[in-house]
């Protein structure tokens, strides 16, 4: 079968279309037919074998690919499932050395898939999984009360427009930044205060809410400056690894999306969703699987808004 893979070690770049046996699943695995994977910046790291020990172990080629869309090929021996060969799905991959989502074929737990959203193309449905699970996890570990504040950085982003949605289905109070160029959208997705994206984040929230908010999802990773907009005793939740100290009470939230690899009922939420258009979903381009390494490099890039997606 045809995949995407880095056949190097430790650098992201490289990434070259190569031949790999077809996976077959196992008892509790489903293997799918990829039909679009969609580019997130965690798979530059896995390019390179940074994430994952198994990845490590294992060596190149190094797949990527977390979120995928495609149809079932076919089903472990013995699993039970509702799903059956030929359903259109979309599933999260946690990918180890070669057995990435940018791939013709690949094989998950049964777990990590669901039916995909009617309506919605295949190049569309891959972008839920990933980013779509992380604002889920990060909105149940805040465990914020309908009327609570939240602020988010990146909202113009994927997993920072998800946050957003899925606050306001909550019921929140959302502050939201956006560059110029993104205003119109941030608005659309039913921010309560837009604020400038710029480096007086915490002071544009305080001007609004002035003992701060009950909490930050910080999607553009902006770190210390962001959490003064928290007020004493809020929660903070970070995307990235974040170690520095945190003062005034505040409770310091890890956002690891692998907590929520097999969570079916959360990605089938994501999905029920986007069918019915409470979730948007953004597609910045679509690349052929020889284009892969460009359109890392564009990622690279920054500023690109909206999904990038491989299709097979």
């Amino acid at each position: 079968m045809k995949a995407i893979g880095n056949v190097g070690l430790g650098s992201t770049s490289g990434l070259q279309v190569i031949e790999l046996p077809k996976p077959i699943a196992a008892s509790g695995e489903a293997c799918i037919r990829v039909h679009a994977a969609a580019i997130n910046p965690t798979d530059t790291y896995i390019a390179a074998g940074r994430i994952g020990q198994r990845s490590q172990a294992i060596g190149p080629p190094f797949v990527p690919g977390m979120d995928v869309a495609g149809t079932i090929d076919h089903i472990g021996p013995t699993t039970l499932t509702a799903l059956s060969p030929g359903e259109a799905v979309i599933a999260i991959v946690f990918p180890s050395g070669p057995s990435g989502g940018y791939s013709e074929y690949v094989t998950v737990p049964i777990e990590s898939v669901c039916r995909a959203p009617k309506g919605v193309s295949m190049i569309a449905a891959s972008t839920i999984p990933m980013n779509g699970l992380t604002a889920l996890l990060t909105l149940d570990l805040l465990q914020l009360d309908p009327g609570a504040s939240i602020a988010v950085t990146g909202a113009a982003g994927t997993y920072g427009g998800y946050v957003v949605e899925l606050s306001k289905r909550a019921g929140q109070f959302v502050i939201a930044d956006a560059a110029p160029s993104d205003v119109d959208f941030v608005e659309s997705l039913g921010t309560d205060v837009l604020i400038p994206r710029d480096d007086q984040f915490a002071s544009h929230v305080r001007s609004h809410i002035a003992a701060g908010v009950d909490a930050l999802a910080d999607g553009a990773v902006i770190g210390n400056t962001a959490v003064r907009a928290i007020r004493d005793g809020g929660g903070y939740a970070a995307v990235r690894r974040f170690e520095s100290p945190l003062e005034r009470g505040i409770v310091l939230h890890q956002v690891w999306v692998d907590r929520y690899l097999r969570e079916t009922s959360k990605l089938a939420e994501l999905a029920g969703l986007a069918e019915c258009g409470d979730l948007t979903l953004r597609v910045a381009d679509v690349y052929r699987p020889e284009q892969a390494e460009a359109a890392h490099l564009r990622l690279a890039a920054g500023g690109t808004r909206g999904r990038l997606v491989i299709e097979f």
